[in-house]
């Protein structure tokens, strides 16, 4: 398990076939998490992603963009965006488990 602060140390350290999940904040500096996400899905694209947030109109609002490719923004377009996993902070640890099992089970 790594973590990083800075979602650019994250890119630069990250290697294809080492992690199975990512957990993603959505608002961070200089690459917000979508962008993050696009960056490492051109590295490996079996990762799994669950994306954090604090805030209620980024959580309800990136759900409904995010859940199907047809509705990604273009900038975010790929076939393969299928982003499923969105996690609203605070959560509790069991939740937390809960959901990444929920992931990497599907």
């Amino acid at each position: 398990m790594d973590t990083f602060n800075d979602p650019v140390k994250a890119l630069s350290s990250f290697k294809g076939g080492s992690y199975d999940l990512a957990l993603i904040d959505y608002k961070m500096p200089n690459l917000n998490g979508f962008e993050l996400y696009q960056e490492i899905r051109k590295i490996d694209d079996k990762i799994k992603v669950c994306f954090i947030t604090a805030f209620e109109v980024y959580h309800e609002g990136l759900k409904k963009k995010f859940q199907s490719s047809s509705n990604a923004p273009s900038q975010y377009k790929r076939e393969e965006v299928d982003i499923k996993c969105f996690i609203q902070k605070p959560i509790d640890i069991d939740e937390l488990v809960k959901r990444i099992r929920e992931e990497l089970n599907s």
